[in-house]
């Protein structure tokens, strides 16, 4: 068993790596824009890609300890829960880190440089307009790109 439990560099190194890839992963995937995301939040993904490739390590990469991608792993997993409760707790920070909605018609209105400002499609934008039974703009009041990629309209009342 020697051998796994024999780091290849300092535990806090690890742990430094892990935060530090993190963190510029998130920076870069917010730097992509809010089409990159899907569903999911930055650092949801910026989670599933460090622990991804953390594990992937602890398989074939050059630390062949267990211990190793396991703090770096649970550096990452601390990291995030921190930043999801200071999210959760200062709206400011959530802000920065998922971003702001983007208008893409007002009052009946579609923004086209919004549109592509944004890399939405105006077939795209026609698709979310019909999922949500128009047939055009004319009877939307606020269309915006949420910062999970989604198109979310609030329509005029009827009346």
């Amino acid at each position: 068993m020697k051998g796994l439990f024999d780091l290849a560099m300092p535990w806090w190194a690890f742990t430094l790596r892990g935060v530090a890839v993190y963190l510029i992963v998130l920076l870069l995937l917010r730097l992509s824009g809010k089409r990159a995301f899907g569903d999911m939040a930055a650092f949801d993904i910026v989670v599933l890609m460090v622990v991804g490739g953390l594990l992937r390590t602890a398989i074939i990469g050059e630390d062949h300890s267990l211990l190793g991608p396991l703090i770096a792993v649970a550096s990452i997993l601390a990291l995030n829960k921190i930043i999801g409760w200071i999210s959760a707790r200062w709206h400011g920070f959530n802000r920065w880190i998922e971003g702001r909605p983007s208008i893409l018609a007002r009052d009946g209105h579609r923004d086209s440089r919004a549109l592509r400002r944004c890399d939405v499609a105006d077939t795209e934008f026609d698709r979310a307009l019909h999922a949500h039974g128009l047939e055009d703009e004319s009877n939307v009041v606020l269309a915006r790109l949420e910062p999970n990629g989604k198109i979310t309209l609030i329509r005029k009342s009827a009346g």
